[in-house]
């Protein structure tokens, strides 16, 4: 499928002008919280890493219910709403924030509503696109969501170093909440598209057996969101705790992060465009080749290496990511069974992301013990030692688009 057919499709622009608002925010939102935490009166990078923790884990616990619920009442309709309930609980830090007193328990609040809300939204976007474009147009579709995502993305990340130096964290985080609940009214404006599931008699408990056995019955699946939940753990340590302590310690504080971050995420635009042309033999294989460019980034950091280096790295691993976005996203909308997948998808957030806020809670502790260059050599060599090891299983070395696991009922 052409671009221009794809932006034909309707619904399609509205999608992604909702995606470009939401990511704006995205961007903005790790400098912001990260360094208006550290310069409260009571901040420390392990108050960062028990908040930051705190919204994964409440998304983890959520992931699989928010499957369900994704399935069972539509998922565009939850990808809205979730949106905006999750602005709410940002618009009452940023009052906090304003204030220049932040409760511990008010950041808790906050971003634990924010997990649950993820929990939900996770599932349900991977719904969204297959509703509005065809399956022909699915990669295409994701590479290009991904590219709008990412384009605002850079442009937070760029921004954010700017407001917080200038203004400081809370009309950045103000920008943050606002970008979540203009995207929730873009969405919701084509709620309909996908209404909720006829009523059946199978319980809650029915629906996630349900989706747990075609998750497992995917063996590739299995082994690569296993390894992914050690490798975003160390991921998350590095880049969200470790890293803001670096910035600060050798090199410009937050406008230093946010360079960082930015060269990222311009991997992410690369890794889009990319994603629009490429079509890998065997795409696991390809893609857990390049899962070593985070090892070479955690690495970077570890001693440190210049700026610059940092920065290439980030990039670097910004691409690997964002091909991971594209293909692995087409890969579970065109070969898991349509009306599992937000379950299925479910499971993949919550494994994924199981171990990251145990990452984020002990980097901090642990660095104090082991100092901060060695515990990032330890997670670089882990990480790609993990990565590596999934290509001695069969199943994700050898995957295709056309190859589907036996009990898949669309067979």
């Amino acid at each position: 499928m052409k671009l221009k057919d794809l932006l034909r499709q309707k619904y399609v622009k509205r999608l992604f002008l909702a995606r470009l608002i939401s990511n704006f925010g995205n961007g903005i939102s790790p400098v912001a919280l990260a360094f208006g935490i550290l310069h409260l009166p009571h901040g420390s990078a392990t108050e960062l890493g028990l908040v930051l923790g705190s919204a994964t884990l409440t998304m983890i616990i959520m992931s699989p219910f928010g499957g369900v619920i994704a399935d069972k009442y539509g998922r565009v309709r939850m990808v809205g709403l979730t949106d905006a309930w999750g602005s709410v609980g940002l618009f009452v830090q940023v009052g906090f924030f304003a204030t220049g007193n932040v409760p511990l328990w008010v950041l808790l609040a906050a971003n634990i509503n924010f997990g649950l809300m993820w929990g939900i939204w996770w599932p349900a976007f991977s719904g969204v696109l297959p509703a509005i474009v065809p399956e022909e147009g699915l990669q295409k579709a994701n590479a290009v969501s991904n590219f709008v995502s990412n384009l605002a993305l850079i442009s937070g990340a760029a921004t954010a170093g700017i407001l917080v130096s200038a203004y400081g964290s809370t009309v950045a985080l103000f920008i943050d909440a606002l970008s979540f609940l203009l995207a929730a009214f873009l969405i919701l404006s084509f709620g309909h598209v996908v209404p909720p599931r006829e009523k059946n008699e199978n319980t809650m408990l029915d629906d996630l057996k349900h989706g747990w056995k075609v998750f497992i019955s995917f063996r590739w699946i299995v082994v690569i969101v296993a390894a992914f939940s050690f490798i975003v753990m160390f991921w998350a340590a590095a880049e969200n705790v470790l890293g803001p302590l670096i910035a600060l310690k050798h090199f410009n504080g937050p406008k230093s992060w946010a360079f960082v971050l930015t060269c990222e995420s311009v991997g992410f635009i690369c890794g889009s465009l990319i994603a629009m042309r490429v079509h890998f033999r065997y795409p696991m294989r390809a893609l857990m080749i390049l899962t070593t460019t985070v090892s070479l980034y955690i690495w970077s950091l570890s001693s440190p290496l210049s700026l610059q280096l940092i920065a290439f790295c980030a990039f670097l691993w910004g691409i690997s990511l964002d091909l991971w976005g594209s293909i692995w996203t087409t890969a579970l909308q065109r070969l898991v069974p349509r009306d599992s997948l937000s379950r299925v998808s479910a499971f993949d957030a919550m494994g994924s992301t199981l171990f990251r806020p145990v990452g984020l809670a002990v980097a901090a502790p642990l660095a104090g013990v082991l100092g901060i260059g060695p515990t990032l050599k330890y997670a670089a060599a882990l990480s790609f030692v993990i990565a590596i090891g999934t290509l001695f299983f069969p199943e994700v070395r050898n995957m295709q688009f056309d190859s589907r696991s036996p009990s898949d009922p669309t067979n």
